[in-house]
């Protein structure tokens, strides 16, 4: 039993090689792909003449669409995949497909975030794979990635949680828009998603970003926030008594422009106080150059460019970027950092202390983490753990984080997890044959609603 699982498993589990969306096949060459599939196998056996009647047989359509269990063990992954690509091309022309649970549409038809209101939550949108990675150029969560593979569809749950993190900065920025008399919740400008395993705190940021950036708000998001920590260069500055990690500021001052350009171009800078040098990326100190000015009427992207172009100002670059997001007031502006959990313990780094002997190196010391760090200010910002970094369990009351700040984001509640188990069904993770809403509470029940340890039991329903 255990091998048979583990089997299946495995061909079912996607190359890490392949796109997120395998490239779905015309239904033309469905056919010379399928006889193939079934050819090889009547080959095998020679001398057997019920198995050449098999192979002739095989080659329908209605053969390949009810394909078994047994399909699963004989044919390879690839193979299994293409064929459920080429039932997903046929299965676009049958809107009847696309039905929920108790007969509730699958798909929302609202067409942006924005307008995503409680009656779409328990709903499917879908995305455009190019327009995600033009709106998040700085990368996608894996989870999102995973999920996208997968199910072989850019589309994601709307979910009540992500609607009241967005309607939570939503108030900030435009409060007449909602009822004096309204019982909402206090609006914070400080969030720190937290929550179990896989329970969709990267997804809800990413979502989040998207959202402001098509209201048109100013965000730096950082998808990696452990790499502020990990790898590099790393240098101490006995100036500021930190820890400059160049070759990280130069990579995140490239992934802030590669949105915002347009718009920081626009933006003057408020500080113009030269810029400290420190140590390049393996090129040591600039030779009788301590500080860089910036000139006055220097806009944003003058700065980017500067800590970009030389190595040497590009964790001071960074650190004043910080200083002048604050003093921003034309346009709303976001912090968004995932793995933040990651900048509350130690760092990859070491200082040496004697021959023998290093001392751990706490993220507090970075540079670029103590200047983004801290949520005591009056900026938005907003913080998601990912405990699948493995930093360790973390203290209730962080430093540097208001009193009420943490949010605990919920696994799928039991209406959600209807909604999955049915799009997974449309998606053909699951055998229709085979689903049933006893078979998915147990999935259900099994995993505590963990979305990617149903996602992995799903297919495995017979």
């Amino acid at each position: 039993m255990l091998r048979s699982i583990a089997k299946r498993a495995t061909l079912l589990k996607p190359r890490a090689d392949s796109p997120i969306i395998p490239p779905l096949i015309s239904s033309q060459s469905k056919l010379y792909s399928s006889k193939n599939a079934k050819a090889s196998h009547g080959k095998s056996k020679k001398g057997d003449p019920k198995s050449k009647t098999k192979s002739k047989t095989g080659g329908s359509s209605s053969t390949v669409s009810s394909s078994t269990g047994d399909d699963l063990d004989s044919a390879g992954a690839d193979d299994f995949e293409a064929a459920r690509a080429r039932r997903l091309v046929e299965d676009e022309n049958d809107p009847s497909l696309d039905v929920g649970p108790n007969g509730r549409p699958l798909f929302t038809s609202t067409p942006s975030l924005s307008l995503l209101t409680r009656k779409n939550c328990c709903s499917y949108m879908k995305f455009s794979e190019k327009g995600l990675n033009q709106v998040l150029p700085e990368g996608l969560p894996t989870g999102m990635v995973t999920e996208f593979k997968e199910s072989m569809r850019p589309a994601l749950l709307v979910r009540q949680s992500f609607l009241d993190l967005r309607d939570n900065f939503r108030r900030i920025v435009d409060p007449p828009m909602w009822s004096s008399n309204a019982k909402a919740p206090k609006a914070r400008k400080q969030i720190v998603l937290d929550g179990p395993v896989s329970c969709g705190k990267s997804i809800a940021l990413a979502m989040l970003v998207h959202w402001a950036r098509d209201e048109g708000w100013l965000v730096l998001y950082a998808p990696r926030g452990r790499e502020w920590t990990h790898g590099g260069c790393f240098y101490k500055n006995s100036e500021t008594g930190f820890w400059d990690t160049p070759v990280q500021a130069e990579n995140i001052l490239k992934d802030f422009l590669k949105y915002n350009e347009s718009r920081l171009q626009q933006l003057p800078c408020q500080i113009f106080d030269p810029i400290r040098l420190g140590e390049g990326a393996g090129v040591g100190f600039m030779k009788g150059v301590e500080s860089m000015a910036l000139p006055e009427e220097s806009k944003f992207y003058d700065l980017v460019q500067m800590g970009i172009k030389y190595t040497h100002a590009a964790v001071g670059v960074v650190v004043r970027l910080r200083k002048e997001l604050s003093l921003v007031k034309d346009v709303p502006v976001l912090i968004a950092i995932d793995q933040y959990n990651n900048w509350f313990t130690f760092s990859e780094y070491e200082e040496p202390v004697t021959v023998r002997s290093c001392r751990p190196i706490h993220a507090r010391e970075l540079a670029m983490v103590n200047a983004f760090r801290s949520m005591m200010h009056e900026d938005m910002m907003v913080g998601a753990f990912s405990h699948s970094t493995a930093v360790g369990k973390l203290r209730l009351d962080l430093p540097d984080v208001p009193v009420g700040a943490r949010v605990n984001m919920p696994r799928y509640s039991p209406d959600e997890a209807a909604t999955v188990c049915h799009y997974y069904v449309r998606q053909r993770l699951v055998r229709r044959e085979a689903f049933s809403e006893e078979s998915w509470k147990k999935v259900y029940y099994l995993s505590n609603g963990n979305g990617a340890e149903m996602r992995w039991l799903l297919p495995l329903m017979r």
